[in-house]
């Protein structure tokens, strides 16, 4: 049974921290969500999530009022046992990491948060950080625990691997790691105890090495459709019955706010010696200036281009660092009109699936939500599919094919 009660999580209405406290706070947990965002905050007391998450619709109305709620109120840190950050360390527009937003957050909390409380730091860190955190805490003369523990979820899923993939805890002192493993036994079904550094590594090389499978399978990708050859039908060939190839990842847009800035801190970290990482960021990055190419011809500046999706992955309503707006860019440099849909949100500038899909000559698949899943193209209309959503054993021999 568990001593701990009261927890503060800050950031706690985003997408890493709203469905941790609401795993935390079923479980039985007193769980305070701070932010800065009053329209979300007001919406998640109200019941609502603002954002789209597997299960999180059905099992917010049950917690908030009782063992959830949101405030943008800094005294709930008075009172907090455990104190959870999800704020990460972002990178400039250099690609270089930065710690001023990071220290000048946790300075504020700091302020708040009684001696003896557990400061859990969750969101990605470079590397050393978490010990000039503990250190900057020391010299203001305070004892409060700190612990890294990254979260490993992914979008759209968090409350599901929360509660099934294990966590990795870690802290510098005995007192530090046992709070945090009496917070995390709670919910994650098995722990891994690592020192912080070798934590913090753990986070970096984890999201890099999916930034780098991705990476190889939109090498392959651009390499079979520069031939005029069908990826998928190679795809399809080299995977099928033959567990070698099991981690070959589709090709697609490698996006969001985690992948890419994870690897650029992991070569920052190498001293800009992360040959591999660089390499994956000009492929991953370059995928929409390939598809403009395959498609640039003396009818593009004649063409409509209606992108499907906008944003960074399926069946997710969040756009940040979604390719599909770097391809849009592209696009309305040499098409003659782009047309931008997406069923998960809402901008006036956006048109309807249907108007895209009739008022377009060329469709791309820009991210692949199922609601696209069934989709009938009219014939004579180009399809770009770079996830291969829609391939057919009958697709014919390039991955741009007409519709039928």
């Amino acid at each position: 049974m568990s001593r701990i009660r009261k927890v503060v999580v800050v950031g706690g209405c985003g997408h890493v921290g709203l469905p941790f406290g609401m795993v935390l706070a079923d479980r039985g947990l007193d769980v305070v969500l701070l932010d800065v965002d009053k329209a979300k905050a007001d919406s998640i007391n109200e019941g609502h999530m603002p954002f789209r998450e597997a299960g999180a619709e059905e099992l917010l109305p049950k917690l908030i009022g009782k063992s959830l709620r949101a405030t943008l109120d800094p005294e709930c840190l008075r009172s907090a046992e455990v104190v959870i950050s999800v704020i990460g360390t972002p990178v400039d527009e250099h690609l270089n990491p930065t710690v001023a937003a990071l220290y000048k957050s946790l300075d504020d909390l700091i302020a708040y948060v009684p001696d003896d409380a557990l400061l859990v730091l969750r969101s990605t860190l470079y590397p050393g950080v978490t010990r000039l955190i503990k250190d900057r805490i020391e010299e203001r003369g305070r004892q409060i625990h700190v612990a890294f523990c990254p979260e490993r979820i992914a979008e759209g899923k968090a409350i599901e691997e929360l509660t099934t993939l294990p966590q990795i805890i870690s802290a510098f002192e005995p007192g530090a790691l046992a709070k945090a493993r009496e917070v995390f036994s709670l919910i994650a079904p098995s722990l891994i105890e690592l020192d912080p550094l070798e934590a913090e590594l753990a986070k970096l090389f984890t999201n890099s090495w999916r930034y780098l499978n991705f990476a190889a399978s939109n090498q392959f990708y651009m390499l079979a459709e520069s031939y005029g050859l069908d990826f998928y039908r190679i795809y399809n060939a080299v995977t099928q019955e033959y567990p070698r190839m099991r981690s070959f990842a589709r090709a697609g847009f490698a996006a969001g706010p985690c992948l890419l800035k994870d690897t650029m801190q992991l070569s920052a970290f190498s001293s800009n010696n992360f040959f591999l990482g660089h390499a994956a960021m000009l492929v991953n990055e370059g995928l929409p200036n390939f598809i403009v190419t395959q498609l640039r011809s003396e009818t593009l500046a004649k063409s409509t281009v209606a992108i499907l999706g906008m944003a960074f992955k399926g069946d997710s309503d969040d756009t940040r660092s979604s390719l599909s707006y770097k391809l849009k860019k592209l696009l309305q440099v040499e098409a003659r009109q782009v047309l931008c849909t997406d069923p998960f949100i809402e901008d006036p500038r956006f048109v309807t699936l249907e108007q895209a899909v009739e008022g377009a000559d060329i469709i791309i698949l820009g991210a692949p939500h199922s609601a696209y899943r069934e989709l009938k193209f009219p014939a004579g209309k180009k399809i770009v599919d770079i996830w291969g959503f829609w391939w057919k054993v009958n697709a014919p021999a390039h991955g741009t094919k007409e519709g039928k």
